[in-house]
């Protein structure tokens, strides 16, 4: 009887472990998405050995879904914005920066940055196949944008400086040569817009790089978007100038920037495009830091973008790198993106099976993509074991590799990642998660959602191979819901500007030990509170991003494993 029952229970528990091994979404049927967005990303042809990417341009031909970047060997076609796969090209200057394209009777039109630029074209994108349409554009320039209006005229905005403005001009659409001469439509006031100045936090007193334009019509109104203050900077954001007219005298919005996230597991949302998905929805799709390595290592990422009932262009960028939902009919709002998963993995104790001096294993966890924890090898069997500190359910895990020591250049056939994911209720008894030893896709930042969520105290990730150098990793991110209360709304919060410099201003509030992080959200409007900042596990801030010109009205919530408390009321500063 005994022996029957050791039985029975052992193939409850295989069966069990079979099942929970094919948890994990197929991605025709995958709803979320977490930033950065999981692309095989490129790694750069010069030292140091690092992937980039950056300065995306995203199109809409015929409801599938086009991605050009800086230096990425080629370009990305998905019909969901969900599984992208590469499309080489010999036709293409793929080694420029910046490129631009733009949709015009059935046909899409490229160019990338050059002294001497070419137009390129094609109506097959899919065959990777392109024409050369005008071999002598002359306009020699950094940061092309096309956009073609309403009416089918053609119109061209470029520039990237610290010393020089943006331009625009308008081009015929047969040739792609310029019809008149460019038009000066703004530079920087970095002395008014604290968005514009140089540093992480803005702290810098270095004039800033304006670049990356882009336009959007929305009813009527031009809307031409721009970058600052640096690529390298965690405060690389998207500003807005709006103007009844195509090269018309373009006016500061209200709502600046309109595309911003300064903090976070991985931030910046600077030299974006902005673009229409098949249903109608606004997504912009951006530039993200990490710049250690190299000033240009970087990522995308995908951000829900909207226009208010007054037109005011906003980014939703908060909890920006958690998950949400890729939507498949027409939003109203970005309430309805959030499946309502709280990161649990945050500075939870971990152990591993080696460490390399420099990288300790508790970067981790600690939510920043510039710190990494590296194994003394790439082997097979070096781990990683996490600790959630209760049982909790899990919705989903990324994992995001850190090239340590790698000497890879360029795209190979054999840059892949393989492991085994699997948790345990208990720190002794293990299930499979996700079984990735036949990967052969080049995934850095591989998202897994699972088909039915588990519950878990231990995730473990256990290497068995690594394309070259060390089993590293910057995050490994685990979402879901730790099953307690979430904290209670945060008391205390005050903020002071600064009367010497109105773009400055310094909060503090009572921190929480049911909390783990908190989001600021803040505008210009009490009824528009579009700008975000999230900080963790502190209970002060100082946001030097402000206009000089305008008022604020603040809120705040906190967040932990469980979910985010209810705002506070929200204070005016003026």
């Amino acid at each position: 009887m005994i022996k029957s029952i050791i039985i029975l229970v052992f193939l409850m528990i295989l069966i069990y472990a079979c099942e929970q091994s094919n948890n994990v979404v197929d991605k025709s049927m995958q709803t979320t998405i977490c930033n950065p967005v999981n692309l095989n990303y490129r790694f750069c042809l010069d030292k140091p050995s690092r992937r980039e990417s950056a300065d995306p341009t995203m199109i809409n031909f015929k409801n599938e879904y086009y991605l050009f970047a800086s230096k990425s060997g080629g370009y990305w076609h998905s019909d969901d914005l969900i599984s992208w796969d590469l499309i080489t090209t010999d036709d293409l200057p793929i080694e420029d920066y910046a490129p631009t394209a733009v949709v015009m009777n059935d046909t899409i039109y490229f160019m990338a940055s050059a002294d001497k630029p070419v137009v390129y074209k094609t109506g097959d994108p899919k065959s990777g196949k392109w024409q050369v349409m005008n071999p002598e554009f002359p306009i020699g320039m950094i940061d092309p944008c096309f956009f073609v209006d309403d009416d089918n005229r053609l119109y061209f905005y470029y520039g990237c400086s610290n010393i020089n403005p943006i331009y625009g001009v308008e081009l015929d659409p047969k040739t792609f040569n310029p019809i008149g001469e460019p038009k000066v439509l703004f530079n920087s006031h970095k002395d008014k817009y604290g968005w514009e100045r140089f540093g992480d936090y803005n702290e810098n007193e270095e004039s800033p790089w304006i670049e990356g334009a882009w336009m959007t019509k929305y009813n009527g109104k031009y809307y031409l978007q721009y970058a600052v203050p640096g690529t390298q900077f965690k405060s690389y954001c998207d500003g807005v100038y709006v103007c009844d007219e195509p090269l018309g005298d373009f006016m500061l919005a209200e709502n600046n920037p309109c595309s911003s996230r300064p903090e976070g597991f991985v931030a910046g949302a600077g030299h974006s495009s902005t673009f229409q998905d098949k249903y109608g929805n606004y997504w912009h799709i951006s530039t993200m830091t990490i710049s250690q390595k190299h000033m240009f290592e970087r990522r995308l990422g995908l951000f829900p973008m909207f226009f208010d009932e007054d037109g005011a262009l906003y980014t939703y960028t908060a909890y920006g790198d958690f998950p949400f939902i890729i939507p498949k009919k027409k939003i109203s709002g970005p309430n309805e993106l959030s499946p309502n998963w709280m990161l649990l993995s945050y500075n939870k104790p971990v152990e591993v099976s080696s460490e390399l001096s420099g990288h300790p294993k508790q970067y981790v966890t600690d939510e920043n993509i510039r710190n990494y924890w590296s194994a003394a090898t790439g082997d097979k069997g070096e781990w990683i074991s996490m600790d959630l500190e209760k049982e909790c359910t899990i919705n989903a895990v990324q994992i995001n590799y850190a090239e340590n020591e790698t000497q890879i250049f360029g795209r190979k056939s054999d840059i892949y990642y393989q492991y085994i994911l699997d948790y345990s209720p208990n720190g002794k008894t293990w299930f499979i998660l996700a079984d990735k030893t036949k990967n052969k896709s080049d995934i850095p930042h591989d998202y897994i959602e699972l088909l039915n969520p588990v519950k878990a105290r231990f995730v473990r990730l256990t290497n068995y191979h690594m394309p070259c150098g060390t089993f590293a990793l910057a995050g490994l991110r685990v979402f879901g819901n730790g099953g307690g209360n979430v904290p209670p709304r945060v008391n205390g919060f005050k903020i002071v500007r600064l009367e010497t410099d109105r773009c400055i201003a310094n909060l503090k509030w009572e921190n929480s030990s049911d909390a783990i992080g908190v989001n600021i959200y803040f505008g210009t409007q009490k009824d528009k509170l579009y700008h975000n900042y999230q900080v963790m596990d502190a209970d002060s801030v100082t946001i030097r991003s402000l206009s000089s010109l305008s008022k604020y009205y603040f809120s705040i919530e906190a967040f932990n494993e469980n979910g985010r408390s209810k705002s506070s009321n929200i204070i005016e500063v003026d």
